[in-house]
């Protein structure tokens, strides 16, 4: 996650009728930088790393408007904060071990023919697509 996905998401907000600040800049920036994983304190204070003038409440703010374009998620794996993730292309999927809680991200998407069924079964228009499996991973076998 780099300079791709930073362009991406100004793109984004821009053709959605968003000004690009140089707060909201920033804030993509860091959300990039971070691996499109993060809760919002911690990008709250990767944010004011990089520019202090950028309040904390300017990131909730951010990270609530870049959720309702479809543009991140935030998944909750069991640790109380929320962690806001990239939906890079439209989709997002995990490995969650259920011994140690080991995250183990893929990118290989498999639901191109079972979103085509379900989408015409139901009449549904799928935007995007988080995927979860859960089980136990090599170490904890």
């Amino acid at each position: 996650m780099g300079d791709q996905t930073v362009s991406y998401l100004q793109n984004a907000l821009q053709e959605k009728g968003y000004r690009l600040t140089s707060a909201r800049q920033v804030i993509v920036q860091e959300l990039a930088a971070s691996g499109g994983h993060v809760t919002a304190d911690d990008l709250a204070v990767l944010v004011h790393e990089k520019a202090p003038g950028v309040g904390r409440m300017t990131v909730y703010r951010t990270l609530e408007l870049l959720s309702e374009l479809g543009l991140i998620r935030p998944v909750y794996q069991g640790t109380g904060a929320a962690h806001y993730i990239l939906m890079d292309g439209g989709h997002h999927h995990h490995l969650v071990c259920s011994v140690c809680h080991r995250v183990i991200e893929f990118d290989d998407c498999v639901l191109g023919e079972i979103e085509q069924l379900i989408c015409s079964r139901y009449r549904f228009q799928v935007q995007s697509h988080l995927l979860e499996l859960y089980g136990r991973c090599p170490d904890c076998q």
